[in-house]
């Protein structure tokens, strides 16, 4: 069923709204403690940038991330509803049995009607779920002002690859690389008319983990991204394709200003201070 433009647009930033604002806070993974360090700050860059490159000159690799993104992403999916997204309990017997009977029946109705909305919506929302699992592990690992400068150098290589037209073959072929037997294409978003890559969902995670500590500047940023994105949107009136983690590193980035900004119009301690009287 073809969908018009605006709405099969206005469906994805939802998702990726959403997905800025479904990180829990408080997360904590002993295991990985160790692991912590700067470099993971690179993951990001690199999920974008290796995989166009690994496209463009090796030529199974969309067929090998599809293989992949069907194995892992209802792994994922069923991760992030039983310990990431924001509910009671999380992490308990009956709410990880009830994430695997709802990712199971995501993924029937992204396999049963894959070529129909519902079924296309199905296969974004397992997507847009993974990343959320992929956002909260690289969040307990990566400190969080090096995670900030991921995001934007993601966003950078992005706009990057597209203006030097070196995503728009890769993208093509990561698109039209299709699981057998009909099975649901999990390895970027497509719902109606308009396509999203995977990543421009998983730096949305990033960002949502980065302020899952504080509610109502996640749901600030979930907001400021859709409307960010909506009006970014609308260069599609003269292009065909444009880099979707643009906004989101762009709410960063005013989220950032606003911060620093409030932090210097708060008198200091010493300079609020009342000088004692002289004896």
């Amino acid at each position: 069923m073809a969908l018009p433009f605006i709405p099969s647009d206005a469906g994805l930033l939802a998702l990726q709204a959403g997905v800025v604002a479904a990180p829990r806070a408080g997360v904590r993974i002993e295991r990985l403690e160790r692991l912590h360090g700067r470099g993971w700050a690179l993951v990001p860059l690199g999920s974008i940038v290796v995989v166009v490159f690994a496209i463009r000159y090796l030529s199974d690799t969309a067929t090998a991330l599809t293989d992949l993104a069907l194995v892992a992403v209802p792994s994922l999916a069923a991760a992030a509803l039983a310990w990431a997204v924001r509910g009671p309990r999380p992490g308990t017997r009956d709410r990880i049995a009830w994430s695997v009977c709802v990712t199971a029946a995501l993924f029937a109705v992204a396999w049963g009607w894959h070529r129909s909305l519902s079924g296309e919506a199905a296969a974004a929302l397992l997507s847009a779920l993974s990343c959320v699992t992929l956002g909260l592990l690289l969040g307990s690992v990566t400190p969080a002002g090096w995670l900030k400068a991921g995001i934007i150098a993601m966003a950078a290589a992005d706009t990057w690859l597209v203006v030097a037209d070196l995503l728009q073959a890769p993208n093509a072929a990561l698109v039209a690389a299709h699981p057998p037997a009909g099975l649901p294409r999990l390895q970027g978003e497509i719902f109606g008319t308009v396509t999203m890559g995977y990543g421009d969902l998983f730096v949305a995670a990033l960002l949502g983990t980065l302020l899952a500590g504080e509610r109502r500047k996640q749901l600030g940023a979930a907001v400021l991204t859709f409307a960010f994105a909506a009006v970014f949107d609308l260069l599609f009136l003269v292009v065909a394709e444009l880099p979707a983690t643009v906004p989101v590193a762009l709410v960063l980035i005013v989220l950032e200003l606003r911060s620093r900004l409030s932090a210097a119009r708060r008198p200091s301690l010493l300079g609020g201070a009342i000088p004692r009287q002289a004896r």
